[in-house]
């Protein structure tokens, strides 16, 4: 990267449908918020911010300090407002590090991978909001620049960065099945589903290299 990318995970909701922390879930071995700080490492963001809220004493015990490669911790303790204090949050902590833009992404968007999030980054080339494009709508994760860091901070409410990403000169990065997330216990059960297809076809894949 020829500029300096700030990441901030998303991690401060009290998961009140699913009944127990979507951020300690595992996938595949790993849990949920690690593997959104790992797909913001591999993108070469740096610093990582990952806000915490709702039982944040818990899962914070899970997490490396940041002098151990884990990520900057910020703590909304009015998480129960919306996200859009928590990205609040986030875009002044990006501020104070001198950021030149700031990639938003949630932990439990399963589609999302280091390429889709490295294109985000390439399209905007500092002159463009760019939002993920899924299920017909605009939504993160998300490469805001600095210029859009105040309309960030002026949000409210629990729509995230919506009305930002509304904008027309907003570009788009097309991500399949950006729609799913783990809110409910039907979509665990999904996300279950989900591993043991890819379990099968690991292991479908290594008897056919042995045959």
């Amino acid at each position: 990267m020829n500029r300096r990318v700030a990441a901030l995970v998303l991690a401060a909701g009290g998961s009140s449908r699913l009944g127990q922390p979507k951020q300690l879930l595992t996938f595949k071995g790993e849990r949920l918020l690690d593997r959104a700080i790992r797909i913001a490492q591999e993108t070469g963001a740096d610093p990582i911010f990952v806000v915490l809220g709702a039982e944040y004493e818990r899962i914070l015990d899970t997490l490396p300090s940041p002098s151990d490669g884990g990520p900057r911790i910020l703590i909304n303790k009015a998480w129960h407002t919306g996200m859009a204090s928590s990205i609040a949050l986030g875009v002044v902590a990006a501020e104070r590090v001198g950021a030149d833009d700031l990639l938003v992404l949630t932990c439990d968007q399963m589609f999302v991978t280091p390429v889709h999030l490295l294109r985000l980054v390439e399209v905007s080339n500092r002159e463009h909001v760019v939002a993920s494009y899924f299920a017909g709508k605009r939504g993160i994760p998300a490469l805001f620049p600095e210029f859009s860091f105040h309309a960030l901070q002026e949000l409210s409410g629990d729509s995230g960065a919506r009305e930002v990403l509304q904008d027309e000169a907003v570009l788009t990065v097309a991500l399949a099945g950006g729609e799913f997330d783990v809110d409910t216990p039907e979509d665990l059960l999904r996300m279950r589903e989900m591993e043991r297809e890819a379990e099968a076809a690991s292991v479908g894949a290594d008897a056919e290299s042995a045959a």
